[in-house]
């Protein structure tokens, strides 16, 4: 990115632009270059310093919703998507920012900030792959630093049910994807299921590897 783009980046600050939605979506498309596709930018290489808030809510089923109202277009929900990154607070929790090279603005993520809701096989160079595919156009394969992990999630608006065990992966930057129902009942159609020690076990293979996923009873919506 050009000095004069980061000047004008920054005049898009004052004039408070980048807090909202269109304004965003217009910074992005102007500053894409020669990115083609859904290319996502170098946002390790960005240090901005500043830093502000926008309303917008990643739901725990993977919904977008800004100040209150579901975001429908799609194109322009994998938009923000691309630029998703993640730090820890003080504190030690995540917290979620949509980041620009001139600023970072935070946003909620009720659980995970990426869904995947496809996987499938790809055969390359005769091994066969697991591949996942998120709704705003993640694509990751099954292997050693993409392994399938089972955390448990409280829905703050229910904290006094029962937790849910929902299956997750790495993505990128630091980001996590929630497998979805649909595509994790798929899976175990991919797979073999067997029962070890009183529990579900998955066994996938990708990669040329085998990998063993204990299954939740009650998998992500």
């Amino acid at each position: 990115m050009t000095d004069s783009a980061i000047k004008n980046g920054n005049n898009n600050i004052e004039n408070n632009n980048l807090k909202s939605v269109d304004g965003l979506s217009q910074y992005l498309k102007s500053q894409a270059g020669s990115r083609e596709g859904r290319a996502i930018p170098p946002l390790d290489k960005w240090h901005p310093t500043n830093i502000d808030n926008i309303d917008i809510v990643i739901k725990a089923n993977g919904e977008w919703w800004h100040e209150g109202t579901l975001m429908t277009r799609q194109s322009l929900v994998s938009l923000f998507a691309s630029i998703l990154w993640t730090e820890k607070n003080s504190a030690g929790e995540s917290e979620y920012y949509l980041k620009t090279p001139v600023q970072m603005l935070r946003i909620t993520v009720e659980d995970a900030p990426l869904l995947i809701n496809d996987v499938g096989v790809v055969v390359e160079e005769g091994v066969n792959w697991l591949e996942f595919t998120t709704t705003t156009g993640d694509v990751v394969r099954l292997d050693k630093a993409h392994n399938i992990t089972l955390t448990e999630y409280q829905p703050a608006e229910s904290p006094s049910d029962q937790a849910q065990v929902r299956p997750y992966m790495p993505v990128r930057n630091g980001l996590n994807a929630l497998i979805g129902r649909n595509a994790f009942y798929h899976l175990t159609e991919l797979g073999e299921l067997s029962e070890q020690a009183g529990e579900t076990i998955l066994t996938l293979q990708s990669g040329g590897e085998t990998y063993m996923v204990s299954v939740p009873s009650n998998t992500a919506d």
